[in-house]
């Protein structure tokens, strides 16, 4: 009933997760992410302990490849599941039962994974991955919102929308961003829309927050005050110019 990417930034090793489906709050059951393990979604007739065993047999140092015969062999229920997961390395793997309910499938490689059930049809897979690849230059989140509107665009989840949610763990054992849309007419839009509100001021907080390597983070809010005024700043310059182009000239 839903599908998703599972994907690793090559450059920087952060890991995300996007998901959307048409049923409540679809990212309280489908992702699961350790920050330098790995990254996990389950869904179809969707386990949870796919994702958080998974994480565990991840960060123990296991394959993809051997964690997904080894949740599934145990699992009598299997062939209703879909699951998939990438490791810290950009290994991935992905394992859709046969009576999950059509279109269902997945397409995998190096540092990417995307998989869905009772889909539109194989070109939502096939959009979302196409779109995800060519959107290189952009931040992990925005390439995981692309990709997913694409996927939307090709036909998504074949029975309409209802939710959606992204996640982003950098090199931390909690979530850099972690947002989730769990009703709405247009999710994938509204997740967009949230985005762009945690670029105002949550994300300039999130880079002041205590780590590993700096337990006491960054605790100057004037720090995170000039950005945010130089952010505001560079908005209003940039409005201002387009503003003067869109303004016809007068003879």
């Amino acid at each position: 009933m839903t599908w998703s990417i599972v994907a690793r930034d090559p450059e920087t090793g952060h890991l995300g997760i996007a998901v959307a489906s048409r049923f409540f709050a679809v990212g309280g059951l489908v992702p699961h992410i350790r920050g330098r393990i790995g990254a996990v979604a389950t869904q179809a007739f969707v386990s949870p302990l796919y994702g958080i065993d998974g994480l565990v047999a991840l960060a123990s140092g296991q394959a993809p490849a051997d964690i997904l015969r080894e949740l599934t062999a145990r699992d009598e229920g299997r062939d209703h599941r879909q699951f998939h997961l990438i490791d810290a390395k950009g290994r991935s793997a992905a394992f859709t039962g046969a009576r999950c309910i059509d279109w269902a499938g997945h397409l995998t490689g190096e540092d990417i994974s995307v998989a869905g059930n009772m889909l539109g049809g194989p070109q939502v897979l096939e959009k979302t991955l196409a779109v995800y690849r060519k959107t290189s230059r952009l931040p992990l989140a925005e390439r995981l919102i692309e990709a997913m509107q694409a996927g939307e665009d090709a036909g998504g989840d074949k029975r309409g929308r209802q939710s959606a949610a992204l996640l982003v763990y950098r090199d931390q054992d909690y979530a850099w961003l972690n947002i989730r849309v769990d009703d709405h007419a247009d999710p994938l839009c509204e997740l967009r829309r949230l985005y762009a509100v945690a670029q105002e001021r949550y994300l300039h907080v999130a880079e002041t927050m205590a780590t590993r390597q700096n337990p006491s983070g960054l605790i100057d809010r004037r720090v995170i005050d000039e950005k945010i005024a130089a952010l505001e700043a560079a908005r209003i310059a940039e409005g201002r110019a387009s503003a003067s182009f869109a303004t016809p000239l007068k003879l």
